[in-house]
């Protein structure tokens, strides 16, 4: 369940590290993590905090920065911000 609500907001390193912080097992914790969908999500977040598509290479390496923070990996971050459906 706490798997689930934190994925509206981090990505599956993340989710595991907090998981493994409150006892829960690391198989338990992978497994949770593991059934995600991460571009799906990390597409999402953009959508949610950036209106528009990044105009410039430091615009798309901020938000690369943001997505990293958030726990997700660098092929996911670089699928999501591939796409250039941004919006």
């Amino acid at each position: 369940m706490r798997a689930h609500v934190l994925a509206r907001k981090y990505g599956a390193a993340k989710i595991r590290h907090d998981l493994k912080s409150k006892g829960i097992s690391d198989a338990d914790a992978q497994r949770a993590a593991a059934g995600l969908n991460e571009v799906e999500t990390a597409r999402a977040i953009l959508a949610r905090k950036y209106r528009q598509p990044a105009g410039s290479r430091e615009e798309t390496a901020k938000r690369a920065r943001f997505l990293q923070g958030r726990g997700f990996s660098y092929e996911t971050i670089r699928a999501a911000l591939s796409t250039k459906d941004q919006s």
